[in-house]
């Protein structure tokens, strides 16, 4: 039987809403395999053994997804300390993850902004403002995602807090946010988001960014309710991860935790993590989450 008009015209708008809804929950590719993500990891520039492994922490989700059984595909770049100011090297980029310390200091040092007490703290010298306006032109161009993690998510600049409101739509702003070290109990807000698929609960000990700036924005979608066990500092449950959708159709997804280089042996944790960098990089996140066994030898301390 041949369908008539109206028949043709309902499956249609049948298959658009779920288009809409699934792209709403993050279910629908948008970028195919391979995938290269770039990996811009701080240099160890303080903190004891086994925290702040900004380093570690990069290569070991890099590894994870390069072996992952369920997510093939997956090419990473490494980059440690500042990043290289050639655009060759952001071409073709789904995605790029960034954890390191925060622009705050000359003692540390961000991959991409130069530390604030070196500058005017409104702006950068011209080349350094030529170069951000061209990377963030190629992002935009390329929908490039871009992944913030925990420290790394401060910034003092005002220039630098513009590319973080563009890029992943919030960020960590001193005197205001807090960073608090305690148990925290990690509760899924959006079960329906691709980044939660396979990820249930979990309680840990981290110092978790938190307290952020974030405007009303219906392009984000709040992930984690984090609740610090002890909570000494009285702040209650905090929005502790969040992924955006960017208008020129890139996305942002940040995660205020990432401080314990051991607590990538937590299975929901690391998966939590992989999933919101697969997203990001427009990759279809797998139905159970990205399975990944940590590499052999797992390191949890300096050296």
């Amino acid at each position: 039987m041949i369908p008539t008009p109206r028949v043709r015209v309902a499956h249609l708008l049948r298959a658009i809403s779920f288009l809409v809804f699934a792209a709403i929950a993050g279910d629908v590719a948008v970028h195919a395999a391979p995938a290269k993500v770039v990996f811009l990891a701080g240099p160890k520039d303080h903190g004891r053994p086994g925290r702040h492994e900004y380093e570690k922490d990069l290569r070991t989700l890099a590894w994870c997804l390069e072996h992952s059984p369920n997510l093939p595909g997956v090419q990473t770049e490494f980059h440690v300390g500042r990043a290289p100011r050639d655009l060759e090297v952001f071409k073709g980029v789904a995605a790029i993850v960034i954890e390191s310390s925060s622009d705050r200091s000359e003692e540390e040092i961000h991959p991409l902004f130069p530390a604030d007490p070196l500058t005017n703290h409104h702006g950068y010298d011209d080349e350094t403002t030529a170069w951000l306006k061209s990377l963030d032109a190629l992002f935009k161009e390329q929908k490039t995602g871009v992944v913030i993690l925990h420290y790394a998510n401060w910034a003092e600049n005002w220039a630098a807090r513009g590319y973080h409101m563009t890029w992943v739509g919030g960020l960590w702003v001193q005197m205001v946010s807090r960073n608090p070290v305690d148990e925290w109990s990690m509760t899924p807000l959006a079960p329906e988001h691709a980044i939660l698929r396979g990820v249930r609960p979990w309680t840990y000990r981290d110092e978790m960014f938190c307290r952020f700036h974030l405007p009303d924005d219906a392009r984000r979608t709040n992930l984690l309710l984090g609740t610090p066990g002890e909570d000494k500092v009285g702040i209650g449950p905090q929005v502790a991860s969040w992924a955006c959708r960017r208008d020129d159709g890139g996305r942002g997804f940040v995660y205020g935790g990432v401080d314990w280089h051991e607590n990538m042996k937590i299975e929901d944790y690391r998966r939590f993590l992989l999933n919101g960098i697969t997203w990001a990089a427009r990759l279809e996140v797998p139905k159970g989450g990205v399975d990944s066994p940590l590499p052999e030898g797992f390191q949890t301390k300096s050296e």
